[in-house]
Formats: structure tokens, C-alpha cells, sequence
């Protein structure tokens, strides 16, 4: 530290800077080694920062963040921000301060069945997280459109618990590995950072994401078996960094195969929503899928209705893939119908744009949106879950 700085010292200085988190890892820069050096010569501030990695996309947040925070000191009038990136070491050692020692789990993870690596968190008793599977029995009712905006909603809500003031932290895990598309739903301009094989998922609309399509090409196939697929959807629940989300949304593939089965397995604890459309045959296949929820004993908790209805430039609405199934499979299951989703050119044009209508609560679909995720939140907490009975005819 260069100069005396009057009532400017380091102490205050990095007081000043406790406050200020990474913006990926939601934690302080001063807890997480990054502040290297403060250089004082009032009433200039010079403040070493090292990056986790070289080439960190928010480079410029954490400059920004740091200069608005040593510039509200009395005295200082000029803040600089020298950037430096971590050593191996210290990239090593933050890993294993945030994320544990994967060695260190290794006999956990083998009590849960699983050959080596990392213990799965969600599938701890105690873990309180919420794991909320979005299932359909066929594609093209828009369960990924409905997962999107529903992690929107839930994001944007106030969380609960006794932490202070904060929404909900959200996350969701793209498992529809084939099809994947959350992450452009999101509307998510970055790929994931690996800090030391710690996997760190980008955040859009307060949301953190993992998908398959950060891996590989946009337009070619994943063509894999189903070893392959069991094992990346572990890595996605092992080793990616998720924070202790409060709810944990997992966008399964149409159907009942071999994803479906492995989540069952490596998330016991999770409940499962049913999206469907009106029509009929799209409620009997969905069906389907709640009935192996019911096989693996994966709670399910209530229906979504998607494109419930079409409102015209006359205002009047259409149902134009009939009416009632939603309904209709919600009695069967005996569970709630927990929203019946508009079919508007707005919801559509923002799981295309990345901009999702959730964000918009004041929309006719951003409402329904914003209700849904008052109910799933509040109506469907864990206090008043049930597990559903189902006849299997």
C-alpha cells in the first residue's frame, strides 16, 4: 500500500468492497481471494482484482462494481481496476472452498449407487432444494416454453425463508438432451465457465441453466446410448456449481425412456408437473408420463394446460385444440389443474427471441405465468404436498 491516505486506509477500502459478489458466483470478491492488491494515493484507488479465468465474459460488471463501490468513500475521487487472473492453485482452492472435493465425496456418492465422482446434493434428505420435473407424454405441447417461463416466474418471486430479502434462486437443468433449447429460451448469450472442472451454468432473468447444447453444435444430433446419457445428466447434477438453488426445474424429453428413468433415480426426492394441451389424445399419451411418475414413486403435483385458448382481434377466445383435458387428466391423477396456458404469438415469439413473456407478468400469458408460480411456490410447498394414488387401468 503506497501513501497514508488520511481516512482512506485498506481496512476501509476493502470493507467498501466486501459488498461487491462476482457476479457469477454470487459471492463477495473479498471472501473469494480475488482482491489481490489496494494501492491508495489519495485521492486516487488502485484495486488489484484476479479473475477466476482468463477471458472472463463479466470482466467489465466487476469493473464497474468495484469502482461504484471504492468511489463512495469520502476522499476518493478516482478509482482504477487492475485485472490479473488466479493461478491454478487458487483456482483450486476455490473450487474445493465452494463446490467440495470430489475425492473427498467419493464414498457418499457410492452409498447413493453411483460408481465415483461427486455425491449428487439434491438427492441428500436434508438438501432444500425444490426439484420440480416438467414431463409431457408427446412433443409439441410446449413443456419446454412452459418450464422456461415458469423459472422465470418463480425467480422473480420473493423467497420465502428466513435469509433476508432475495427472490427465489432458480435453476434448471436442460434434460431433454436431444431437443434442447432452454438456454436460447433464456435468452442466454454465454457459455458456462469451468473453473478447476467446476462447471459454473450462466444466469439469464435470474436464472441458472445447464444444457446440452453448450457442448455441442447447434445442428448436429447427440447420438447417444443410454450409458452416455445417465452420465451426463450426473455430471449436470455433480458438477456443475448450482448454490443451493431454492427450486431446481428439470426439463425432461417427451416420453418415458431412458433420461426420465435415470432423473428418477438420481433425484428421488423431486415432484413432477404434467404439461398437456386440450385435445384428448394429447391427454392420454401425458397420462403416460404421470403414470411412470407414479411407477418410480416421483410425486406428482399437479397439470399444466397449454394452449388453452387463442384471444382475437375481437376479443373473443378460441379454443382451437378443443377444451377439457387439462381438466380431465387432472382428475384422473387427482391432482390440481394448476394453469391453463394462452396460446398467444407473444409467448412463442420470445422462446425464439430469448426473451420470455414470464418477464412481462402484466401480459395476458405473463399473468398465468406469474400465477402458476404463486401456486407452485406457496399452494404446493412441501407442507401441503401429496402423492397421488393412481389406478392403472
Amino acid at each position: 500500500m503506497s501513501g497514508n491516505g488520511g481516512a482512506v486506509t485498506e481496512e476501509a477500502v476493502t470493507e467498501a468492497l466486501r459488498p461487491v459478489q462476482d457476479p457469477e458466483l454470487h459471492r463477495s470478491i473479498v471472501e473469494l481471494g480475488m482482491v489481490r492488491r489496494i494501492d491508495i494515493a489519495v485521492p486516487l484507488v488502485t484495486v488489484a482484482v484476479d479473475l477466476t479465468i482468463a477471458g472472463c465474459p463479466l470482466r467489465a460488471e466487476i469493473d464497474r462494481r468495484v469502482k461504484e463501490a471504492v468511489l463512495s468513500l469520502d476522499g476518493v475521487d478516482d478509482a482504477v481496476v487492475e485485472f490479473g487472473v488466479m493461478t491454478d492453485e487458487q483456482r483450486a482452492e476455490l473450487r474445493k472452498n465452494l463446490h467440495g472435493d470430489p475425492g473427498a465425496t467419493a464414498g457418499a456418492n457410492q452409498a447413493h449407487g453411483h460408481a465415483e465422482g461427486r455425491a449428487i446434493p439434491f438427492a441428500d434428505p436434508d438438501n432444500r432444494t425444490r426439484v420440480i420435473l416438467v414431463a409431457s407424454g408427446k412433443g409439441g405441447v410446449g413443456k419446454s416454453s412452459v418450464t422456461t417461463n415458469l423459472a422465470v416466474a418463480l425467480a422473480a418471486r420473493p423467497h420465502t425463508g428466513q435469509e433476508g430479502r432475495r427472490n427465489n434462486k432458480v435453476a434448471v437443468v436442460d434434460a431433454d438432451v436431444w431437443g434442447f433449447s432452454i438456454p436460447r429460451m433464456l435468452g442466454v448469450d454465454r457459455d458456462p465457465v469451468i473453473i478447476d472442472e467446476m462447471i459454473v451454468p450462466p444466469e439469464s432473468f435470474g436464472v441458472r441453466c445447464i444444457s446440452m447444447g453448450f457442448f455441442v453444435e447447434e445442428n448436429q444430433p447427440v447420438i447417444w446410448r443410454g450409458p452416455m446419457l445417465h452420465k451426463a445428466l450426473e455430471q449436470f447434477l455433480t458438477d456443475v456449481y448450482w448454490d443451493d438453488p431454492d427450486f431446481l426445474l428439470v426439463d425432461l424429453p417427451p416420453g418415458t425412456g431412458d433420461i426420465a428413468l435415470s432423473l428418477s433415480q438420481f433425484l428421488p426426492r423431486s415432484e413432477l408437473l404434467v404439461v398437456t394441451t386440450p385435445q384428448a389424445a394429447a391427454q392420454k399419451v401425458a397420462q403416460r408420463a404421470a403414470y411412470m411418475a407414479h411407477k418410480v414413486r416421483i410425486t406428482v403435483s399437479g397439470v399444466i394446460e397449454n394452449m388453452s385458448w387463442f384471444t382475437g382481434d375481437d376479443g373473443k377466445r378460441y379454443e382451437l385444440f378443443g377444451s377439457g383435458g387439462g381438466q380431465e387428466l387432472a382428475d384422473d391423477l387427482e391432482v390440481p389443474l394448476l394453469a391453463k396456458v394462452p396460446l398467444v404469438p407473444r409467448l412463442r415469439e420470445g422462446g425464439d427471441t430469448g426473451k420470455p413473456i414470464a418477464a412481462e407478468p402484466g401480459t395476458e400469458a405473463g399473468s398465468v405465468f406469474a400465477e402458476l408460480a404463486e401456486r407452485v411456490d406457496v399452494e404446493l410447498a412441501p407442507k401441503k404436498r401429496f402423492r397421488s394414488e393412481l389406478k392403472i387401468v
